[in-house]
């Protein structure tokens, strides 16, 4: 939505909230607003089957590709506590139908609920026992499994199936220490295929999957202390080689606050290079929203008597039928008037990059009322159809004050209840702060609503699940050949002398130890090793030239075969395309298309005498000033196999000068 005069009012709210732009911010400015942030990260785990039935996990299929559908209608139940949880209750306005869409392959009877669980899968258990080992947490002496309400249908039975395994902990970071809550061991959700009006569709191949949810406390006060968390969360859980990579198999919520705000969670971050303009423009919408509480109750002196005023604009209000209006009257939809009394500018201010409150609105009637958009209009904003001019005839009709806003609103009759109700809500809301809530995320950095956000009502015990003792046996066994911490490895790479841009690579393939492991048994340098696969390695793999079914350990491989010939690892950068691009184990063969060659410095001594006695003839201009290199390029592929460059290139210096 624009604004009436989007360059004044726009820049002048930024500017009463002290925004500024995530690429001028300072650690200043999150001091002055009070940033602080956690996490929770989700990590699918490697495992052959789902966590409490037995089929296949991390087989995906398309969205067509499916054999039977199961519709479904969600309505929240009492905790044992005798009351309802908040999201629950939101989920049930929306009314929604769920469409499940089912493959045989990868679904059984448990997940719609009509089988009991499996015992928890073994595998799951221990690898997950086994990354809170390697966090250096605190295992539970008994795993207890839970139920966590989830009524917006992304799982069938309405509730997750959870269990704690470790609590307190924390991450070494590069100048800070970020601690943990617990680690925890769950069943993941459906597929989400499409989400419109009161129908939502949803994939059940990714439903039971194993994944740990990594929880930390709020302890970063800054959105890149924010993203080292969580790459370091991320670097651990691959160190252990047992987790699934790809898309979807990590995903982050990012709990923010401002100070004087509250907790609000982004939910399902995909890449972690989102989280700080996320968190960033984030915790500025809450002092945003803040502000706007400020101006609400300086207008509202007791905001519990506040109340919108509406009016149906019908077919007998030919006045009010501008373009949205009469298009909406003609689907049959019914059309309302609000009156927001106190609200003038508070629509149009600003909250998020390129957003305002009027915003805010219209997500939740989208989300809540389940009214798609466009789903309204209002009085400070500006058009082609030029509706400010028309909104002072509807300030007229509807008796408004000078201090009110308007917004004129449109939907399917049995959806304008929920959306009137809606609206008021969240002004009523405004005039308290921030309301938690979760978010979903954008890649530009923005969020919209999603739900309200859970509170501890909707979890409750597992009454088809036993206590799952953790003995010593099994935290000793689990506990041999733990990886090498995420910290350590960062200090590895530094006393190799790795240039930095390899680092994140390395890391998030888990590459580091298989450099340790090549420079340890074939008494290559690690430095060397670490470029060749950190710079050429990772390009050849960006540009896609790696074939499907490669595993780096064919890379241990190939510098055995180095080793066995008595070759130098800069053969391994000439090798590597031929290499990497199919499955092929005939080294060789590979070696000898390269035309490099095995030469002793004496060989090579001689080749540079005669190269540099030839080089008169191709020197056209008489200019002797180039022919050191011309001799390196003439002698490149023949000497790399067996002598340094390095020696090469001194040995042609020292016989050039002397044949001058």
């Amino acid at each position: 939505m624009l604004l009436t005069d989007p360059q004044e009012n726009y820049g002048r709210t930024r500017e009463e909230i002290g925004y500024v732009s995530r690429k001028e911010a300072t650690l200043n400015d999150y001091k002055r607003i009070g940033f602080k942030s956690g996490l929770e990260v989700h990590q699918q785990l490697k495992t052959r089957s789902k966590l409490f039935c037995r089929c296949p996990a991390g087989i995906y299929h398309d969205d067509e590709d499916y054999d039977a559908e199961v519709i479904r209608h969600m309505r929240p139940t009492l905790s044992e506590m005798g009351v309802y949880d908040g999201t629950a209750l939101m989920e049930f306005k929306t009314r929604k139908e769920i469409t499940y869409r089912i493959n045989n392959e990868t679904a059984c009877t448990y997940e719609v609920d009509d089988t009991p669980p499996f015992p928890i899968d073994n595998e799951a258990l221990e690898i997950a026992i086994s990354i809170a080992l390697a966090a250096k947490m605190n295992i539970v002496g008994e795993v207890h499994i839970t139920r966590k309400q989830y009524l917006d249908g992304s799982i069938p039975t309405g509730f997750q199936r959870s269990a704690i395994i470790s609590v307190e902990g924390e991450l070494q970071l590069k100048h800070k220490k970020v601690r943990l809550i617990q680690l925890s061991l769950e069943e993941d959700s459906c597929r989400e295929v499409s989400d419109i009006g009161h129908k939502r569709i949803y994939k059940t191949d990714r439903l039971g999957m194993p994944l740990i949810e990594t929880v930390t406390y709020p302890d970063c006060l800054t959105p890149d202390e924010l993203a080292e968390a969580a790459e370091y969360i991320r670097f651990l859980n691959r160190s252990t080689g047992k987790v699934r990579i790809g898309m979807g198999a990590a995903r982050e919520d990012v709990n923010v606050s401002c100070e004087g705000g509250s907790r609000v969670e982004i939910k399902g971050v995909a890449h972690i290079r989102w989280i700080p303009e996320l968190s960033h423009n984030e915790a500025f919408r809450q002092y945003a929203l803040l502000n706007i509480r400020s101006k609400l109750r300086q207008i509202t002196s007791d905001p519990a008597k506040w109340s919108i005023r509406t009016r149906e604009i019908t077919e007998n209000e030919k006045e009010l039928h501008f373009s949205p209006v009469r298009a909406a009257l003609d689907r049959g939809e019914k059309v309302m008037a609000l009156n927001l009394p106190g609200c003038k500018g508070i629509l149009s201010h600003f909250t998020q990059p390129g957003l305002i409150f009027a915003d805010e609105i219209s997500d939740r009637l989208k989300v809540i009322a389940c009214i798609e958009k466009p789903n309204m209009i209002h009085s400070e904003e500006i058009s082609a159809v030029n509706f400010n001019s028309l909104f002072p005839e509807v300030a007229i009709w509807l008796s408004s004050s000078p201090d009110d806003a308007q917004i004129i609103l449109w939907g399917p009759a049995d959806d304008i209840p929920t959306a009137l109700e809606t609206v008021e809500e969240r002004i009523r809301l405004a005039f308290e702060g921030v309301p938690n809530e979760t978010r979903k995320a954008f890649e530009d950095g923005t969020t919209m609503f999603e739900r309200v956000l859970p509170g501890r009502d909707r979890m409750y015990p597992d009454t088809d699940s036993q206590p799952i003792p953790v003995t010593t046996d099994m935290l000793e066994r689990l506990g041999r050949g733990m990886p090498v911490d995420v910290a350590e490895r960062y200090n590895q790479m530094r006393e190799w002398g790795l240039p930095e841009d390899t680092w994140h690579y390395l890391l998030s393939k888990n590459l580091v130890g298989l450099i340790e492991r090549i420079g340890n048994d074939f008494g290559f340098d690690c430095r060397e090793v670490g470029i060749i696969i950190g710079h050429r390695f990772r390009n050849l793999q960006g540009r896609g030239k790696v074939a499907k079914g490669f595993t780096p350990e064919r890379l241990y491989d190939l510098f055995a075969f180095l080793k066995r010939e008595k070759l130098l690892p800069p053969v391994a950068r000439i090798m590597l395309p031929a290499v990497v691009a199919s499955l092929a184990t005939d080294f060789e063969s590979i070696l000898a298309a390269t035309g490099i060659r095995r030469s002793t410095m004496d060989e090579v001594r001689k080749e540079i005498k005669a190269h540099a006695q030839r080089f008169p003839e191709v020197c056209f201009n008489g200019n002797k000033a180039g022919i050191e290199d011309w001799v390196m390029g003439q002698l490149h592929m023949k000497a790399i196999g067996t002598v340094r460059l390095s020696e090469v290139r001194k040995a042609v210096s020292e016989i050039v000068e002397v044949s001058e």
